[in-house]
This record gives C-alpha cells, structure tokens and sequence, in this order.
C-alpha cells in the first residue's frame, strides 16, 4: 500500500491510498467517524470529476488538539481488531 500525504496542518490530513477501492475506503472512514476526536472523515475517487484522479484521497479533519495522524493510526488499528476477530471468529466456524 502506497501512502502520498497531500496536506497536512494541526486539524486536517490530506492523503492519497493507491490501489485501495471503496471497500477498504469505506471501512477505514467508518472506523474515522466513530472516533471522537474526528469531526469528518471523507474519500474521493471519481477520475472523471476530479481532474484524472484515479487514487482514492483521505480526508480526516479533527477537534481541537487532536492530530489527524493519530486518528488515522488509532482507526487502522481498530480495522485490524476487527479483521483479526473476523479471522479468528472464520477459523473456529470451519
């Protein structure tokens, strides 16, 4: 996975995920807005409306003193509990 941060500042990170599609953008912004220091969290990936864009772009905007960075690393890490539950939930039903 290839990760180009767009912009940053102290409230917003901008962030390009290459070779990620709606699935993985999805669950990831999801696990973002359940977090209570982010405000909005948004994804855009239509080449055809954005200049050629064909990567998806993160957007993670946070409240006062929380850095989008650190949002963004405790939402994957909630994504790999989740996918390490599903994993260990699969392996005991077969």
């Amino acid at each position: 996975m290839d990760l180009r941060v767009i912009e940053k500042s102290d409230e917003e990170l901008t962030i390009e995920i290459a070779g990620e599609d709606h699935t993985f953008m999805n669950v990831l912004k999801g696990a973002l807005l359940e977090l209570d220091d982010v405000a909005a969290a948004t994804y855009d990936m239509n080449p055809e409306q954005s200049g050629g864009q064909t990567e998806p772009v993160l957007t993670v905007t946070t409240g006062d003193d929380a850095d989008p960075l650190d949002a963004l690393e405790e939402a994957t890490g909630v994504v790999k509990d989740q996918l390490d539950s599903f994993t260990d939930a699969f392996e005991a039903a077969v």
